[in-house]
């Protein structure tokens, strides 16, 4: 009994510090407003553009095989009022370098799958979201720490106006780790889940190019173009509907 309440207090001793110290980083915010669902009606000058699950598993599949798995580096937090070279205060939360110890690499990689889930994008119940299957190793209290496991990720889309781009927000919702005892699983999770957070936020979607149209008229000598003013999503079993409403514009000298 003794051993089990020793144990109980040096996870909720470890979670406590590995919060305050550590942080666990947010988000990082997305550009623009975020996309609602359409209205009952569309306006006018508006297109509708389907994203199948198809599609998505497709863009998937080829970045696993033919750019190989990403993998990019955990960070870990100063606390509050460190001072770090060259003399640079951090504070509580602030993301700097994890450095190399003991060859172990202080990164993540995402897997095609892994602890029994499949990395991708479902879309279900009017939401977006993306389990991520990952390995990585974490030098921590001296010890290369290698672990694996998988993240629940919920996905939410933005529009830019300016930049005519679409992004999207990856949240981490949870993080399930193998194999890690409990006091290690409570730093790694807050490193794993602030590196998910931070690294790969915010994804862009759809550029300017992809958005924008410009339409020739030579007997005019002029462009009509299009230009995205609002974007909604719709998102549907098995895929994604962009509703994107235009406004246009005439432009002389212009229509070769």
């Amino acid at each position: 009994m003794k051993y089990v309440l020793m144990l109980v207090l040096g996870v909720l001793i470890g979670a406590g510090a590995a919060i305050f110290f550590l942080g666990i980083g947010p988000a990082r915010s997305a550009p623009g407003v975020a996309v609602r669902p359409p209205d009952a009606q569309n306006p006018p000058a508006t297109v509708v553009i389907g994203l199948e699950q198809s599609f998505i598993d497709a863009v998937l599949a080829t970045t696993f095989s033919g750019l190989g798995t990403p993998t990019f580096q955990l960070s870990q937090t100063a606390p509050y009022g460190e001072i770090n070279p060259p003399g640079e205060i951090k504070r509580r939360g602030e993301i700097t370098t994890a450095a190399f110890q003991g060859g172990c690499t202080n990164s993540i990689t995402l897997l095609p799958e892994g602890s029994g889930v499949k990395t991708g994008v479902q879309f279900s119940n009017g939401n977006v979201t993306a389990p991520l299957a990952f390995n990585g190793s974490y030098s921590l209290g001296g010890q290369c720490m290698q672990f694996k496991g998988w993240a629940q990720t919920n996905i939410k889309l933005y529009f830019d106006e300016p930049k005519q781009t679409v992004y999207g927000n990856v949240a981490v919702e949870n993080v399930n780790l193998e194999g890690v005892n409990p006091i290690a699983n409570t730093f790694l999770t807050v490193f794993v889940q602030s590196a998910i957070n931070q690294r790969v936020n915010p994804l862009v979607l759809v550029t300017e190019n992809q958005l924008s149209l410009a339409i020739p008229v030579k007997a005019s000598n002029g462009l009509v173009k299009a230009r995205a003013k609002d974007v909604r999503a719709e998102i549907v079993e098995g895929g994604l509907k962009l509703h994107l409403t235009y406004e246009f514009s005439g432009v002389r000298g212009e229509g070769t």
